[in-house]
């Protein structure tokens, strides 16, 4: 392992006083970034500092997060990072870094349930009718995601298991999850609701259940997959932020602070994104974040899954 800045910068009374550069682990355009972007702009108009928001993809958010790892902990660089890059992919890929030691958490502003989803003409309407169909064609039916480990394998692979239904994972990098899903090459689908809620709108997908404790706001109508005979499922996706280990805590508790603020005045907006709001101390973040990365690398061993 390379070295890692371990002493704190000192704070500064007037922190922000320059731009703060948040890093996006993914590509323009999707949910993490369209989720960041709007909190990075509530930060601005706060903190009256810029957050300028730096998109650097690739693989499955590793390289953008080792960027900020390496940078330096003075609370200028900070991650916008999802369940992928802190809890699921350490035990997938040999990396350079541990996030939950090298990464100090800030706040979750997020939560992300994934949303069974299955063509409009398939015989399945509701959780119940979802079981008796899988059983009955165990050993045929196919699930896409959108890559080994990510949290749409994650949440079908649960599943299937609590149904102990045979059934084959068909991995694909980016759309192409999803147009195998309409066409009908794939008979199910666990997406996150802002990748599907117009195809659901629209008529040209059917939701079935969430994968979060909870119902979500934005499809309150849906079910979740715990309500509906599976207590205790829950298997979505998150999104926070996150500073390099020894960033000084007074900058950590100002972006916790202002984030924490911001979050009721975009609810309409995360909703409306199929996003639900969640905010809380950094110190509650890390202990969620410590649990999440126990969950996953246990069901990621049980697998026997590797990165593609």
């Amino acid at each position: 392992m390379t070295a890692i800045a371990l002493a704190a910068s000192p704070a500064r009374a007037d922190y922000p006083d320059k731009p703060v550069k948040i890093v996006v682990a993914f590509t323009a355009g999707g949910t993490t970034d369209i989720l960041t972007r709007a909190i990075a702009n509530k930060l601005a108009e706060s903190l009256k500092q810029s957050f300028i928001i730096e998109n650097r993809p690739g693989a499955g958010g590793n390289i953008g997060t080792e960027y900020v790892v390496r940078s330096d902990p003075d609370g200028y660089t900070l991650v916008a990072d999802s369940v992928g890059p802190i809890a699921v992919n350490s035990s997938l890929n040999k990396l350079n870094y541990d996030p939950l030691v090298d990464l100090v958490p800030v706040v979750q502003f997020a939560d992300v349930p994934n949303v069974l989803v299955v063509p409009p003409d398939a015989p399945v309407h509701n959780v119940k009718e979802f079981v008796a169909y899988a059983k009955a064609n165990s050993g045929k039916i196919n699930y896409s995601s959108t890559g080994i480990g990510t949290s749409s394998h994650l949440a079908s692979y649960m599943l299937m298991q609590k149904l102990g239904v045979d059934s084959t994972h068909i991995p694909y990098k980016g759309a192409d999850a999803l147009n195998d899903l309409l066409s009908g090459r794939v008979q199910f689908m666990f997406a996150t609701i802002p990748s599907v809620i117009g195809q659901i709108k629209a008529g040209k997908l059917r939701a079935i259940a969430v994968s979060s404790s909870r119902r979500s706001a934005s499809m309150p109508n849906v079910p979740t997959i715990a309500e509906s005979g599976f207590p205790g499922f829950e298997a979505g996706s998150w999104f926070g932020l996150f500073a390099p280990r020894g960033t000084p805590p007074a900058a950590i508790a100002t972006l916790n602070r202002a984030v924490n603020d911001a979050l009721p005045s975009l609810k309409d907006k995360m909703t409306a994104e199929g996003a639900d709001p969640v905010g809380g101390t950094a110190e509650a973040f890390g202990a969620f974040t410590r649990a999440e990365q126990q969950k996953w690398s246990a069901l990621v061993k049980q697998m026997g899954a590797k990165a593609e």
